[in-house]
């Protein structure tokens, strides 16, 4: 009994498994097209017009390295020019590095003025804590910007 319950599973397992046969293209007597993939057993009154092999199997693309030097046919860019860019760019960084230390200041001293009220209906130390959470939330998030900023002026060259 066990023997017929493996010829069945080998028996669905072979039908489910995708055929690698030829498709041919025929044309029959009044002009339509059929298609068959049983080469050797052609419709009747059909005339074979091309037969097709399975497509090899594309094969999954392969992430590739962004190259480290200039690539062909981007213009390439004379040093002091790239360094005009690299000032500029380092220029703007640091005035934006010094408004958003500004920025982290003022929402440290919202914080710290908030943190010593205590109203009335914050009995409930939950009540106290959303309060104050959005001027929490405002100081990470400046501090966050400051790293940030950091960061893009130590990938400067």
């Amino acid at each position: 009994m066990r023997l017929c319950h493996w010829a069945l599973l080998l028996a669905i397992a072979s039908i489910a498994l995708p055929a690698r046969a030829e498709t041919c293209k025929y044309v029959d007597g009044e002009g339509r097209v059929i298609y068959s993939n049983t080469p050797n057993n052609p419709p009747k009154g059909a005339k074979l017009v091309k037969c097709f092999s399975d497509p090899a199997p594309t094969p999954a693309p392969q992430e590739s390295k962004p190259q480290s030097g200039p690539r062909e046919g981007f213009p390439k860019v004379d040093g002091q020019t790239q360094k005009k860019r690299d000032d500029a760019r380092r220029g703007i960084l640091e005035k934006e590095l010094a408004d958003e230390q500004q920025q982290l200041e003022a929402a440290r001293q919202k914080l710290a003025e908030q943190e010593a009220i205590r109203t009335g209906n914050e009995r409930n130390y939950q009540r106290y804590l959303d309060r104050v959470q959005p001027f929490r939330d405002a100081v990470a998030n400046h501090e966050r910007n400051i790293e940030a900023i950091k960061r893009e002026i130590s990938n400067l060259k």
